[in-house]
């Protein structure tokens, strides 16, 4: 595949991609899906769903079967998969993908989290983490927001009222149920409702879809809001370009942690500029420092992308599927930068795609390959990145 701008390409990538998808009716396995097992790994005290879930995101070997892990829907995935094929009806009407949208549309409604102020979702399984637990659908901006943009771009292309009244009331959860950390350099928004804490690409989703909301219904404060969400990112990029992960604002101590994440920031501080019509020159520059660093930092010339920098190894298909994204809905700011996109997509196409079954392998090692197909993390994330990608093939005349 030595030219990575031929359409071809794409095209037959992303049709036993879906081929695949469909088949397997949008359920799948996860990297983060070990809680779910019939083991109660709860009982081995605070570590144990800690350790057996690192363990397991590790495992070559697919074992969920044995451990009692059955394939399920992903809240989050469904999102991805909504915006996906909400992107293909835009771009090829002709081929119909209403059946598709609808089905996935009804799903996101039956998984929905009650008991908040406002709508919102979380995973389908329980998550733990060193500094807090999460329940099973224990609502989360990230989870919400991905959903949010799938849902916004179904109600562009069917114009629905239903969905946008859906989406408005998404409102109260980030307004109301999410912890806001105001300082001098602007606001963060929690990733969850179980604490305050200041994650920079969950605020920055949080932002964009206050922004979505505010194209639905202009509301000051959702624009106010989302403004000093990017404006607090912004005031803690670092000079050479690049974003950690998260900050304690308290101690000022920051997670040191560079992957996909850069691209989600990247993506979002784009898209609410976009969303809001805002131009400033602070952002501009910040938007340019930032991407200049994710390609040339974290990207080989070739499309592969390195690890948590400086680690190169392994290529995560998340961060392939991001990159493609990042770039390809960046062409307006940075058009040099869009054709990459490509190039990183003819590498994963090429290098990551299973040629019998069309799924996408989850991680390339420096001397193998971990296969295991994961429905959210690698189907639904490149099918998102394909679709974005893809344009109608030109006909010979």
């Amino acid at each position: 595949m030595s030219d990575p701008l031929k359409q071809k390409y794409i095209h037959q990538s992303l049709e036993v991609l879906q081929n695949y998808i469909e088949a397997e009716g949008f359920k799948g396995f996860d990297p983060y899906d070990t809680l779910t097992s019939t083991i109660p790994f709860h009982r081995l005290g605070k570590w144990g769903p800690i350790i057996a879930t690192q363990i397991q995101k590790r495992n070559p070997f697919n074992i969920r079967k044995l451990i009692g892990i059955k394939k399920d829907y992903n809240p989050k995935g469904l999102g991805l998969l909504l915006h996906s094929y909400a992107i293909l009806e835009q771009k090829f009407p002709e081929r119909n993908y209403k059946k598709q949208l609808e089905e996935l549309y009804n799903l996101i409604l039956e998984k929905r989290t009650t008991g908040y102020n406002g709508t919102c979702w979380g995973y389908n399984f329980g998550w733990a983490s060193p500094v807090k637990y999460l329940k099973p659908f224990a609502p989360t901006i990230v989870v919400t927001a991905f959903i949010a943009k799938g849902l916004y771009a179904y109600y562009k292309v069917s114009n629905k009222e239903e969905i946008k009244e859906l989406l408005l009331s998404i409102a109260p959860f980030i307004l109301k149920d999410l912890p806001h950390t105001v300082t001098q350099d602007g606001v963060c928004i929690s990733y969850s409702t179980s604490m305050p804490d200041c994650c920079y690409n969950a605020s920055l989703l949080a932002a964009e879809t206050l922004a979505i909301l505010y194209n639905l219904d202009p509301d000051p404060k959702y624009k106010h809001l989302a403004l000093e969400a990017v404006r607090f990112v912004v005031n803690h990029q670092h000079s050479d370009g690049h974003w950690g992960y998260s900050l304690n604002v308290k101690t000022a101590k920051e997670r040191k942690q560079t992957d996909f994440h850069q691209g989600f920031i990247l993506e979002s501080i784009w898209n609410i500029t976009l969303l809001l019509n805002y131009s400033d020159a602070i952002i501009t520059k910040s938007l340019q420092s930032g991407v200049d660093f994710y390609v040339h930092k974290q990207f080989s010339k070739k499309g592969r992308s390195y690890w948590r920098l400086p680690s190169k190894y392994p290529t995560d298909i998340h961060h392939q599927a991001q990159g493609i994204i990042t770039l390809t809905r960046m062409s307006k700011f940075a058009p040099a930068y869009a054709i990459f996109g490509k190039t990183i997509a003819a590498w994963t196409i090429e290098n990551m795609q299973d040629p019998y079954d069309g799924f996408f392998y989850y991680k390339k090692m420096r001397f193998h390959i971990n296969k295991i197909s994961f429905m959210r993390w690698s189907q639904a994330w490149m099918f998102l990145a394909l679709a974005e990608i893809i344009q109608p093939e030109q006909k010979s005349s």
